[in-house]
């Protein structure tokens, strides 16, 4: 009998009041129970940078966002899309300033991880800190290039919080 791989759950990372879960790919068979973790998470919004492998029907039902940022597997992702991840964070957290946004890959180990690498450097981290943080929590998270791309990327002060208030504002 062949044994199988165990893949780590999904992983939630919260800094400074930002609050992310890093996932694997679900499918189409195990929507479900992943929408069931994803609302133990309190899952208000999910963000897809790889090819979308499931109908997205039934998460927008249960009034969870979805996103679609998908780059190409073992690369950083373009300014296009972080650009864009950006916006969507700024845009969601200050709906939902409690809420927690998924991202997912195909198996939650590289492109995921980056996006919210990039997330906590924006919010003061550095990347080794960011890297680190990440990495404890998901073992193997980043290939070389990932960690060549955090290591050369500077904050462009896209993510602040206004204390003067109980929500989230975020500069880009």
């Amino acid at each position: 009998m062949c044994q199988r791989e165990i893949q780590p759950g999904p992983v939630r990372i919260q800094h400074k009041g930002f609050s992310f879960l890093i996932t694997d790919r679900p499918m189409d068979h195990t929507i479900f129970t992943y929408a069931n973790e994803l609302k133990k998470h309190n899952v208000t919004a999910i963000v897809q940078v790889c090819e979308p492998s499931y109908d997205v029907a039934y998460l927008e039902s249960i009034g969870i966002d979805v996103y679609n940022l998908a780059y190409t597997d073992g690369t950083s992702p373009p300014r296009l899309i972080i650009d864009e991840w950006f916006k969507l964070l700024k845009d969601h957290f200050t709906k939902e300033p409690d809420g927690c946004i998924a991202v997912h890959c195909v198996a939650g180990l590289g492109r995921a991880p980056v996006m919210v690498a990039l997330s906590l450097i924006e919010l003061g981290l550095r990347y080794e800190d960011a890297v680190e943080l990440i990495r404890r929590k998901k073992r193997g998270a980043f290939n070389t290039k990932q960690l060549r791309f955090l290591e050369k990327y500077r904050p462009k002060s896209r993510l602040k919080i206004n204390n003067n208030q109980s929500t989230f504002c975020c500069v880009q």
